[in-house]
C-alpha cells in the first residue's frame, strides 16, 4: 500500500479499466464518471449491463455508486472517477466514511488536469492536493495510491475480498478516451436497473 504520491508509476486509464472489468465475476456494479472514465468503461465492455455511464453530471459517480452500494449491500460496487470530478464533490468521501459503505470502492484516475474541458490543471497538479490523503482524513482507512499495475491489481482484489469502503488512487497519463459512450441515458438507466434486479 502506498501512502504518498512519491515515485508512483504513471499508468493508462483505459488499460486499467479493462483489467478491472475483465476480473469481475460476480455481477459487480461499475459506475463510470463523466467523460473519459465512462468512455473507457464503454470501451472495456459495452455489453455489460452492470455498467452505468454518467452523462453530463460532473462529480456524481461516487455518490451514485454509494447509493447503489447501500441499496445492494451484497453486491460489490466500483466508482471510476477523475480527480477533477471528485474535487467537485469532495464531501461525498466523508459521507461514504460516515455511512460505512463496506461494499464500495472508489477508483480515482489522477492526471492532474480537467481533461475534457481543455486540460486546465486541477489542484492535484497546481497545489499538490492529495486525493488519497483527503480520503483517509475523511475517515476512509482503506485508501492508498497504486504504485504500479501489480499494486493496482492487489488493491482491486482487496476491494473485492474485504470490507471497505476503499479508495484507490492511480496516477495516469493524459491519453484521451478512444471511444465515446452512446448518448442514450434512458437505455442505460433501464438496462442497469434490470441488471441490479438480478442477484449478485
Amino acid at each position: 500500500m502506498t501512502d504518498t504520491t512519491d515515485n508512483l508509476h504513471v499508468m493508462n486509464r483505459a488499460a486499467l479499466t479493462k483489467r478491472l472489468v475483465a476480473g469481475l465475476k460476480n455481477r459487480e456494479a461499475v459506475i463510470g464518471g463523466i467523460g473519459n472514465s465512462n468512455w473507457d468503461l464503454w470501451g472495456a465492455d459495452k455489453s455489460r449491463a452492470e455498467n452505468f455511464y454518467m452523462l453530463g453530471s460532473m462529480g456524481l459517480a461516487a455518490p451514485i455508486a454509494m447509493g447503489v452500494a447501500l441499496a445492494q449491500p451484497r453486491r460489490r460496487v466500483f466508482a471510476l472517477e477523475g480527480d477533477g470530478s471528485l474535487l467537485m464533490q469532495l464531501g461525498c468521501l466523508s459521507t461514504i466514511a460516515a455511512q460505512g459503505v463496506r461494499n464500495l470502492c472508489v477508483i480515482v484516475w489522477d492526471n492532474g488536469i480537467y481533461q475534457i474541458t481543455g486540460g486546465q490543471g486541477t489542484p492535484a497538479r497546481t497545489s499538490g492536493t492529495d486525493i488519497v490523503a483527503i480520503a483517509r482524513a475523511s475517515g476512509i482507512a482503506s485508501a492508498a495510491w497504486a504504485a504500479d499495475e501489480a499494486e493496482y491489481d492487489a488493491l482491486v482484489a482487496k476491494a473485492l475480498g474485504t470490507d471497505g469502503p476503499h479508495v484507490i488512487g492511480v496516477k495516469i497519463d493524459g491519453e484521451p478516451g478512444r471511444t465515446q459512450t452512446d448518448r442514450d441515458p434512458i437505455r442505460f438507466r433501464e438496462s442497469f436497473m434490470r441488471a441490479m434486479a438480478a442477484p449478485a
